[in-house]
Formats: C-alpha cells, sequence, structure tokens
C-alpha cells in the first residue's frame, strides 16, 4: 500500500536560506531527529525557525510529513555547500528518537517502507540510501548506530524494496561511475568519501592508491587512480600500519606518530572528522576527542565501549578498512 505524504512546505519567500539550489537527487540520507517531537512539530519547526538547517521529510509513528520539494536541496549532512550530501540527497528525520521506545520503532518501521517507497518510485536500489554519518562523521542516526543496526535497517528497507518489485542496485550516478579500474576527474564539490563510495572503495584505499596525504586537499580537475576493487571484495590489506599495545587518555604512549595511525584510520572509517581544526584534527594526541571516537566505534561495532585501544579494537579496525 502505498504512503501518503502530507505536505507542509516552506514558503517560496525562504529558499534562499532553507534549500537554495536546484537539486537533481542522487541518495537518500537517513537521520535520527534526537528529540520526541512528532513529524508535524519537526516540520513545522524546520520551516518557520531562522536557522539554514533543513530536511525534506519528517517520518513518526503515524505520518510522513514533507517540508521541502525534491527539487531542492536540504541543508542536512553537514558536508560543505557543495557536498555531495548536502547538495544531492533527499534527508529523511526519524521522530522520537531521544528517548525510543514504541514510539521511536513504529516510526522507524515507518521510514524503512517510505525509504523504499521513494527507492522504487525512482528506480533506485538499496546502494543509494546513506546515513548521515557517512557525510560529515556526525553520529547520526544516533538511536541506530548505538545499538548496531544499521545493517539490520538497510537489509530491512532492502527486503521492503524487493517486495515492491524495486531494483536491488541503481545505475551508477552522474557524479562518478562505479569502480571498475580507470581514473575519475575531480568536479567541483566532490569529496573524497563521497567519491569513494561512489566507486564502490573504501576510502583507505583510494587514499592509498592516489597517494592523497589530506583527504581534504583534492583539487578540482586532478585525476583519481581506481584499482576495480570494491569495499566489500577487496583483499587488500589496509595501508594503515595500526600500533600494537594499549592506548588511551592516561597512557604513557598517548602523543605521537602512533597515534597519527590510529586517528587517521578512525577518520577513514568515518568516527574522527574535525572538519574546521587543521589536519582534520589529527594531532596525535590520545586526549578525550580520540576515545570518544575509538568509543563509538567500539559501540557500533560490538566491542566493549571504553575508549582504550587495544588488540581488539585494532583488529576490528583493521578489518573495517580492508
Amino acid at each position: 500500500m502505498t504512503i501518503t505524504v502530507k505536505k507542509n512546505l516552506v514558503s517560496e519567500a525562504k529558499y534562499a536560506l532553507k534549500c537554495p539550489n536546484h537539486m537533481d537527487a542522487e541518495y537518500i540520507t537517513i537521520h535520527n531527529t534526537a528529540n520526541d517531537a512528532s513529524a508535524a512539530n519537526e516540520i513545522s519547526y524546520m520551516i518557520g525557525n531562522t536557522s539554514s538547517t533543513s530536511f525534506h521529510f519528517a517520518v513518526d509513528d503515524k505520518e510522513v510529513i514533507q517540508g521541502l520539494p525534491l527539487n531542492r536541496n536540504a541543508w542536512h549532512t553537514g558536508d560543505g555547500t557543495n557536498g555531495s550530501g548536502n547538495r544531492k540527497s533527499i534527508g529523511v528525520e526519524i521522530c522520537y528518537s531521544k528517548s525510543g521506545g514504541a514510539k521511536y520503532y513504529a516510526a522507524e518501521k515507518l521510514a524503512i517502507k517510505f525509504v523504499a517507497q521513494l527507492l522504487k518510485e525512482r528506480g533506485w536500489g538499496i546502494d543509494r540510501v546513506r546515513k548521515h554519518q557517512d557525510w560529515n562523521g556526525k553520529y547520526c542516526p544516533h538511536r541506530i548506530l548505538s545499538e548496531g543496526r544499521w545493517d539490520e535497517v538497510k537489509a530491512a528497507i532492502e527486503a521492503e524494496l524487493k517486495a515492491l518489485g524495486g531494483k536491488t542496485t541503481s545505475k551508477p550516478t552522474s557524479s562518478a561511475s562505479k569502480a571498475s579500474g580507470g581514473t575519475y576527474t575531480v568536479k567541483k564539490g566532490d569529496t573524497l568519501s563521497a567519491i569513494a563510495k561512489e566507486h564502490g572503495v573504501s576510502m583507505a584505499n583510494l587514499q592509498s592508491w592516489n597517494n592523497i596525504k589530506d583527504p581534504n586537499k583534492i583539487t578540482v580537475g586532478q585525476k583519481l587512480k581506481f584499482e576495480g576493487s570494491s569495499t566489500k571484495s577487496s583483499n587488500k590489506k589496509t595501508p594503515y600500519a595500526l600500533p600494537s599495545g594499549i592506548y588511551k587518555v592516561t597512557s604513557p604512549m598517548r602523543k605521537g606518530d602512533d597515534v597519527r595511525q590510529i586517528q587517521r584510520a578512525l577518520a577513514a572509517l568515518y568516527f574522527y572528522p574535525d572538519k574546521g581544526a587543521k589536519n582534520n584534527g589529527i594531532d596525535g594526541v590520545y586526549g578525550p576527542k580520540t576515545a570518544n571516537a575509538v568509543k563509538r566505534f567500539q559501540s557500533v561495532n560490538g566491542l566493549t565501549a571504553d575508549g582504550i585501544y587495544g588488540p581488539k579494537t585494532k583488529a576490528k579496525i583493521e578489518a573495517k578498512l580492508k
């Protein structure tokens, strides 16, 4: 049964603030609202306030409300003015995520069905679904991540999509073709993480193949080489020589190049971004920021979330980077 979408669209007078650019969407990005308001209240607040933050849909346990036209961009992924998340993705907020419970899980269930419907309408596959964290590293959708259920949610969307008779995979987007070897020329607004995902390779491998030392320093016109191996199928070893031993905030080994390697590996997995800081905040200091990134990585990957880097965390990071 088709999910009916109620519309409460932002006025054109506020387009310059909320959705200033034309958009031909290529992705769907899932968020958790981090509060307990209904979909109607989320949209009303979003279109009425003076903040530029915006999104296309809010979903609660009963309904889906649309706040922005789908041919306009939204400022919802934090990856910059020209970032692919902000400029090429449809933002879907799942309500009631702060407290969780029955209302949240009902909202999540409806959102899963709705995202599958959006995919079917566009002829897209599950490969077009992203979480907020994929674009700028923010720990969102926070409840899904903290419960370690992102893969479960994606699988549920895919199952719904199949039930609707939709495609399981999509044609390559206009941003980049899937990697089967060859090169890609960087365009204005491209980010390294978005290019890597579009080509189906890990950001770590992309950096390694192209000797990119700083993921923020790719230039328009730069040609990136691809080796034709996907994130899932690659058997290459991680280029990050992760240190052995125990690292924590109070550790005597809490400074130096070994810590930088840990930070770079976490950054490649989107757990250690600090876009406003020099070198992404990779400073070689195992302080509270690094410990928190480790803790979030551990929480999502079934480890004891204590913020301490040790053998089990090292092994899990290496496995994720392959």
